[in-house]
């Protein structure tokens, strides 16, 4: 019995694939099972043509996807942050803050995507990849600058000084 994969099957094929298997096998388990469709004409045709469908898509999402990367690579996102004089931040900036910025500059995306393995917690210039569909890259810059001290601060540790 010849048969169409509709989902992979280990030690069989592939979606797609028409594979040769035992009447019963099919008929009893594969078919049942929504693994396999009977390989008739019909769903041979139909078969290619959800595969074009599934292509087009592809092909569209990836040429989306490579806007959105040229869009991301000139991208630079400040924070300011209160920081201690050695330049360690006291909070830090977390992909959600980077996704937040870059939503308010009309960029809409997930914040799983950003590469952030740890919070950014100094002060400084850090490049900050992110995970884009179609094993596509951009890297966002973010800019990290310390808080400037209040001034009845400083007034008030010179006078208790």
């Amino acid at each position: 019995m010849k048969v169409i994969l509709m989902q992979d099957v280990a030690n069989l094929g592939e979606v797609g694939e028409v594979v040769e298997v035992a009447g019963g096998y099919g008929r009893n388990y594969l078919v049942p099972q929504g693994l396999a469709i009977a390989a008739t004409a019909k769903n041979k045709r139909q078969l290619e043509y959800q595969q074009r469908l599934r292509e087009q898509q592809i092909a569209k999402a990836r040429k989306a996807a490579a806007g959105l990367a040229e869009q991301l690579q000139g991208m630079t996102c400040s924070f300011t942050r209160k920081s201690a004089e050695e330049g360690r931040l006291f909070g830090s900036v977390t992909s959600m803050d980077i996704v937040e910025q870059l939503k308010a500059a009309g960029i809409e995306l997930d914040r799983r995507r950003v590469q952030l393995d740890q919070p950014i917690r100094s002060v400084g210039e850090h490049v900050v990849p992110v995970r884009l569909p179609g094993d596509l890259t951009a890297e966002v810059k973010v800019h990290v600058v310390a808080e400037a001290a209040e001034p009845e601060d400083t007034e008030a540790a010179a006078s208790e000084a």
